[in-house]
Order: C-alpha cells, then sequence, then structure tokens
C-alpha cells in the first residue's frame, strides 16, 4: 500500500486526490496532510482519512488546529511550518508525495521530496519554473520518479515511451500543449480593460483555485506548462508549441519525425491525471466519466492570440533567457494577480507588471536554492515597485 503525503490537501488538487485515494483505500493511504491555514477544513479531512501527521504551514495557526483536532477526538500528530513540510516531504511516513502547495511556497518542500528519492506528483508548476535546474539535479541524486499532475504534462508523459525518455532518441520532433483559453478566449484587448476577478476565475471547463483560474485568463498559466515542458523532458524552447483547444478534451499531443502524433484525450477532470499518476505503471479506476467520442459535436484547435494575451510570449522570453529569468517571471506574476484579485490592478496591467520586472532584473545563472530566495524576494519587491509607478 502506498503511503502517501498530500501538501496542500483542502484545495482542489488535494480534494480530487482525496477522492482517488478513499475508492481504493486497498492501495493507497493518506499519511501526511498538510494545508496553510484552513485548519477547521484539515480537522474535517483528517477525522475522515486518519492520517499520521497533519501540518499547517502558517505556525500561527497550529494551536487553532490542535483544538479542532481534540474537539474530534483525534490522536493525529501536528506539525507547523515550511521546515514541518519539508521534513515531512523527506520521511519515512510517505513513500508518494503530492506536491499541490500554490505558488513559490511549495518549493522547498518539492525539493526535499525530490531529494529523498519519493515518488513526487508534480501540481506545483511553479517549484520548477523557479528552479527547474535544481529540482532535476535533485531528482537525478534522489533516485525518486516524477510524474507530473498537471493534465497537459501528465498528457505528454503518457504519450512518451518510457515517461519522461531522451527525446531525440525516441525520434520526438515537437511537443504541444493545449490551452483551452480560459473565459476570454475571443475577446480583443479593448474589451479586457474592466475585467473583474469575478469573471477571471470563472473558468469555462476546468474548476481551479482562483490564482491557477486568472494564470489561465491571460495565458500565463500556459507560459508557465510551457517552461514546465522544458524542465520535465529536457526539449528546447522552439520544440514546444501551444495552440488553444476550447473543449479540453485534448490534452497534450507528442508529434514524432516519422509523421505520427500521439494524443492523450480525456473528459477535463483532474482525477485522470492523479489515478494515472498514483498507479503508475498501473491504472485504477478513477470514476472520471468516460469520454463519448459520438457525442462530441466538434474539436477546435487554433493558434493562441499573443497579441492580447501577452504573458504567453513573456514566459517563452524568460524560458530563452534562462538562468533566474524565469523565477522573477514566476514571482512578478504571482504579486500582479494577488493584487488584481484584491482590485488594486487591472487586468491587462498583468503583463506590464511582469515585463517590467524582467527588464530591470535581467537574469543570471542558477546556483543555489538561497540564490533563488533572494532573486523571488527582490522581484516580488520590483513587482510592487513597478506597480505604484504605474499608479496601481
Amino acid at each position: 500500500m502506498k503511503q502517501v503525503a498530500i501538501l496542500g490537501a483542502t484545495g482542489s488538487i488535494g480534494s480530487s486526490t482525496l477522492d482517488v485515494i478513499a475508492r481504493h483505500p486497498d492501495k493507497f493511504r493518506a499519511s501526511v496532510l498538510a494545508a496553510h491555514r484552513s485548519t477547521e477544513a484539515l480537522a474535517d479531512l483528517c477525522d475522515r482519512f486518519r492520517p499520521d501527521l497533519a501540518i499547517v504551514a502558517d505556525p500561527a495557526c497550529e494551536a487553532d488546529l490542535k483544538a479542532h483536532l481534540a474537539r474530534r477526538g483525534l490522536t493525529t500528530a501536528v506539525a507547523a511550518g515550511e521546515a514541518a513540510l519539508s521534513d515531512a516531504a523527506a520521511s519515512s511516513q510517505c513513500d508518494t508525495v503530492v506536491a499541490a502547495i500554490v505558488g513559490a511556497a511549495g518549493l522547498a518542500s518539492t525539493l526535499a521530496a525530490a531529494r529523498a528519492g519519493k515518488r513526487l506528483l508534480l501540481a506545483n508548476k511553479e517549484s520548477i519554473v523557479m528552479a527547474g535546474p535544481l529540482l532535476m539535479r535533485a531528482l537525478r541524486d534522489g533516485g525518486g520518479d516524477l510524474i507530473p499532475i498537471d493534465s497537459e504534462h501528465n498528457a505528454l508523459f503518457q504519450c512518451l515511451p518510457g515517461g519522461r525518455p531522451e527525446l531525440s532518441a525516441v525520434g520526438v520532433r515537437k511537443l504541444t500543449l493545449t490551452a483551452s483559453g480560459g473565459p476570454f478566449r475571443g475577446r480583443s484587448r479593448q474589451d479586457l480593460g474592466a475585467i473583474t476577478p469575478e469573471q477571471a476565475v470563472a473558468h469555462p471547463n476546468w474548476r481551479m483555485g482562483r490564482k491557477i483560474s486568472v494564470d489561465s485568463a491571460t495565458l500565463m498559466n500556459k507560459g508557465l506548462e510551457v517552461i514546465e515542458a522544458h524542465f520535465l523532458f529536457d526539449a528546447p524552447p522552439e520544440a514546444i508549441d501551444v495552440v488553444v483547444h476550447p473543449q479540453s478534451i485534448v490534452h497534450s499531443l507528442v508529434e514524432y519525425v516519422d509523421g505520427s502524433v500521439l494524443a492523450q484525450l480525456g473528459n477535463p477532470d483532474m482525477r485522470t491525471a492523479i489515478g494515472h499518476a498514483l498507479a503508475w505503471p498501473g491504472r485504477v479506476d478513477t470514476a472520471v466519466k468516460p469520454l463519448d467520442l459520438v457525442a462530441l459535436s466538434r474539436l477546435e484547435f487554433l493558434p493562441p492570440d499573443r497579441a492580447t494575451f501577452r504573458c504567453l510570449d513573456l514566459a517563452y522570453a524568460a524560458l530563452r533567457a534562462g538562468g533566474t529569468a524565469p523565477t522573477v517571471l514566476n514571482a512578478a506574476n504571482e504579486i500582479a494577480v494577488a493584487a488584481f484579485l484584491d482590485g488594486h490592478l487591472p487586468f491587462l496591467a498583468i503583463a506590464e507588471v511582469i515585463e517590467s520586472c524582467m527588464d530591470a532584473l535581467g537574469t543570471e545563472p542558477v546556483q543555489s536554492l538561497d540564490q533563488l530566495i533572494q532573486t523571488d524576494l527582490t522581484a516580488r519587491h520590483t513587482a510592487r515597485h513597478m506597480m505604484r509607478r504605474l499608479h496601481c
């Protein structure tokens, strides 16, 4: 039986993972559950899944979590803080780690799991965007498996022989990520001047958190996925393409030199990718509705509107620049999206803030985690400064 640590248990990825685990109690057990500050929701999950350890990332919430568990008569061990997340990810309490903490906050625990040789189910794309060279080095040193559970990268994993081979050795010409286009597909820049957070988080196909939903609306999510695909599959930028596919049925495609194109299809439900990663190389029933090809009216594929949704090209620029540029991109995006969600930044200004930060900070070769953390902090400070300059 696999012992699974779910870092980000109260979020959408955590909920989907626990749903799959609950359907297969003979195969998987949630041994560690972690959340940021949602102590009551975390205690409810502990009551249902009875993990060995519950972690709250914010130390100020530790007493509250203990009180919630005591009221339920639970003896689950409690820990708090960022170090506790990393310690649990590397401990003997789990052999599989679901890295689903949103943003840069998930980086240290993801690296810890990789160094410890765990099966790492990666949903936290920011970790690999920020620290791709460090994460891949940690994975090689630890000797574990990394299986992406972003639907697009999991689709690529499924379409490649052996999951993550050397692409040239197996005749791969191109990797293609599909994008739904988000809630504003087909809109012009003039249409987007007064977009509200409520409109931006209303994704047409997927149920996701607020930050990733905004990233989908700006196409930054797809840009981050391009960077992620580069590190996961050692693919150069020119071999990674993006097409808009509004139906979200084809999740990614792999083109081979002989003209073959392999694609992974399925209904838009994260449990497919999560179930695949948990059970790999086997398969388990995830209760996802079977795909009815006859009922599909059509499958469309369109080029992305790069002039309106500039974040995609900014991500490609950061990837080509290399070094710390993706870290700057990610940090500036997190600050800009948070400001937009709080009503302090216009939707179209998100890209402006990111571009200004990238121009101001440039790039340096990646040398250490401490360097990346400092770059992240500097980029966040610069982004806030840029917002003031933009009078936002």
